[in-house]
This record gives structure tokens, sequence and C-alpha cells, in this order.
């Protein structure tokens, strides 16, 4: 009794994000056929089809990833490309997908069809398809927008968080840093096909996306590998006006960060040039035994000041 009422003991600020989802998803089980639960950028599950299935569920919230009064479309395109991102990360397509919608009874019709709008040219970009969902109201204003996703990916294709390797390089695709100013985190693109060509290219070790911040996602994926890193900052690929300091804990970059050993790192970089010339792919530091140059964190929900 003592133990159970100590573990659901406190307020969820107190404990934050991290805590929080391990707390939740400590004592779950996975079922047969469940290659990869809770812990990485998608559940991959077994399908008989000579693929695998990649399940992933994103939320966005007013007041929180989007302002009140933010072009529809674009609120709709930011929920939908979220979890695109996430199937990127793994390396596969995105087929299928359902959306929830919560608002309050005052919200303007126009503008949940201006969600919708957006969700769905954003995932007929990649060859996915709306096939469902759910509508529910809200007892006060704001508005949830949740989209859970169907994916593929070939098996010798799907890359987790947590094999990276000692003297692997660490590098991340694009530029970091401001996404909020800027509006980027509305315009972004997701990192299909990019990270198709990487798979398909080079052998990475282990890969995520930079939702959070390179501050919060390095850790966690050096955390699932068991490792440490060492980190550059000056030679971070930052957007205009940027600092290190920004590009390492603003969040919303939706970029790709991988690694992959110093071999295949020179293998790549000569035809990823050829390939998409106007999107970098920086070497921004190694995999140690320990970590040798501690960031500050990135974004974190149920922070308390």
């Amino acid at each position: 009794m003592g133990d159970s009422t100590q573990k659901r003991a406190g307020r969820v600020g107190e404990i934050g994000e991290e805590e929080l989802v391990r707390r939740l998803t400590s004592e779950l089980t996975n079922q047969s056929g469940v290659l990869v639960g809770p812990g990485d950028d998608c559940a991959v599950v077994e399908n008989s089809e000579g693929e695998w299935f990649l399940l992933k569920t994103d939320c966005i919230v007013e007041g929180i990833h989007f302002s009140a009064g933010t072009n529809p479309e674009q609120v709709g395109r930011k929920a939908m490309n979220r979890a695109l991102s996430d199937i990127a990360a793994m390396g596969g397509l995105p087929r299928h997908a359902l959306v929830t919608i919560a608002v309050g009874a005052e919200r303007e019709v126009a503008e949940v069809e201006g969600w919708y709008a957006g969700m769905r040219a954003a995932a007929e970009t990649f060859g996915c398809g709306i096939v469902g969902g759910e509508t529910s109201s809200l007892p006060k204003g704001g508005g949830i927008i949740s989209v859970a996703l169907v994916g593929t990916v070939e098996p010798q294709n799907c890359i987790r968080r947590s094999g990276a390797d000692l003297g692997d390089v660490i590098a991340v695709t694009g530029m970091l840093g401001g996404s909020f100013e800027s509006g980027r985190h509305l315009d972004f693109v997701p990192r299909i096909h990019e990270a198709r060509f990487l798979v398909e290219n080079a052998s990475l070790s282990a890969m995520m996306d930079l939702s959070d911040g390179l501050g919060s996602d390095l850790p966690r994926l050096i955390e699932a590998s068991g490792v440490g890193f060492r980190i550059h900052p000056e030679i971070l690929p930052l957007h205009d006006g940027v600092s290190p300091g920004q590009a390492v804990c603003d969040g919303e970059d939706y970029e790709l960060l991988l690694t992959m050993s110093q071999d295949e790192w020179s293998k790549i970089q000569s035809v990823w040039i050829q390939k998409y010339p106007e999107t970098p792919l920086t070497h921004i530091g190694e995999i140690t035994k320990e970590t040798e140059t501690p960031i500050d964190s990135g974004w974190e929900h149920f922070q308390e000041a």
C-alpha cells in the first residue's frame, strides 16, 4: 500500500514529462508480434506481408503547439507532419491516418474544416490517407488535434534509437534553432524522402527526429543506446540569427538526428550532396563511452518555473 501510494503521490509538474512517461510505461508488456514498444519514435509490429508496421500517435494543443488565430491549414499541416516526422525517423513510409479533434462548441466550423484541409494535404504529399477518426467537445475553450498513423518499413530499413556505438559520427539534417520565432514550426516538411535515401544508401546505427530540441532528444538516443556523446557547438548548422544555445534548446526543428560509423559517413557524404544539395547533412559530434560535453535541455512538457 505504501509503495503504491508513494508512486502516485505528487503532481505531474513535480516529476516532469520523462518521469511521467517512465511511470506510465514501466509495467507495460509487449504482446506477441510487438518488436518495439514504448521508448522509440514509433512502435514496431510484425506483419505477415514481409514488412513491419509502424504505429504512431501525436497531438497538438492550442496554446502549446499553436496560437489562437493561426492559419487553420497551417495548424492542420503541423498536426499531420509531426506524426509523419516520426515515421521518417524509423526509416518508414506512412500509409493510413486516424484523426481525433476536440474543440469547444463555440469554435467556428470553417476553422475546423481548415485544420482538416491542412492535414489531408500533408498526408497526401506522402501517399497517406485519412481513413477515419473521432470528434469530441471540450468543457472549455481551446482545441486539440490528435493524429494516429500506421506506416510500414522493411525489416532491414527499420532504424531505432538504441543502436549507436562507440566512435560513431553524430549527424543532423538541415538547420537548427529559432523554429517558433520564425514560424518554421508550422511550415516544415517531414524528412520522409531523406530518411528513405539514408536507410537505402548507408548503414545507420541509430536515428530519431528532433522535435524537442537537440538538448532533449540527443540524451534520449544516448540513453537508449547506453553510450555517451561529444558535441562540437561551433559546427552546429544554425539558421540565420540563431545561437548555438538556441539550436540546442529551442526544439520543433523536425530534422533527423542520426549516427553511423566513420566509414559509412565517408561513403554517404558525396552521394548526399548530389541528391540533396540544398539540405546539409552535418557531422556535429561523436559517440563516446561517457558524455564529454553536457548540453542544456530542450523542451519538456509539464516544466515548472
